[in-house]
């Protein structure tokens, strides 16, 4: 379910001449509270890629979401040119390919994914993931989430190309993926 209204934890968000929400204008600081759990910032949960994120905090410095990867689905290959990026792993097990390298993260492993560094992430279990994503700094990935989760459609092609705008850039699958 995702909440229409204006997020308390923000300044202002960008709108367009008809009044709709295009995403965060002025962040404010980390403020001190808790998240608790099976909830996210003002009820939100996106459908991003097959996947359900459930954003957990979001401030210049860093944005974090819950992140459930039923079996088969992925993140293709792609690299933050401008953030460092996490998962930590509650459940199940993913497959990455790491700066051309394969790798596999089970539960309570740390990944960590510098920037400019290329990865994919794939779940090719037959049982969901559940992990904890945060990137530093924050900077457009929060509004390509919105952006991403408000296709009428998400096409792979169309994605990746409003991926781009968004400092993410997709590159082609890894072979057998």
């Amino acid at each position: 379910m995702v909440q229409s209204t204006a997020a308390s934890w923000l300044n202002a968000w960008n709108t367009d001449r008809l009044g709709r929400t295009r995403g965060l204008k002025n962040m404010q600081s980390l403020t001190a509270g808790i998240t608790k759990a099976g909830t996210g910032l003002d009820g939100i949960v996106w459908n991003i890629l097959g996947q359900t994120y459930v954003p957990k905090s979001v401030c210049e410095s860093s944005f974090s979401w819950h992140a459930t990867f039923p079996p088969g689905t992925f993140v293709p290959p792609h690299i933050h040119p401008t953030q460092d990026e996490f998962i930590y792993m509650f459940e199940g097990q993913l497959d990455l390919v790491l700066d051309g390298r394969d790798f596999k993260a089970t539960s309570g492993d740390l990944i960590k994914l510098p920037m400019g560094i290329p990865h994919g992430i794939f779940n090719k279990s037959d049982q969901p993931v559940k992990c904890f994503f945060w990137v530093s700094p924050t900077r457009r990935l929060y509004d390509l989430f919105w952006a991403i989760h408000s296709m009428k459609e998400q096409i792979p092609n169309d994605v990746v190309e409003l991926s781009a705008r968004y400092e993410v850039t997709f590159l082609p699958p890894p072979p057998g993926a």
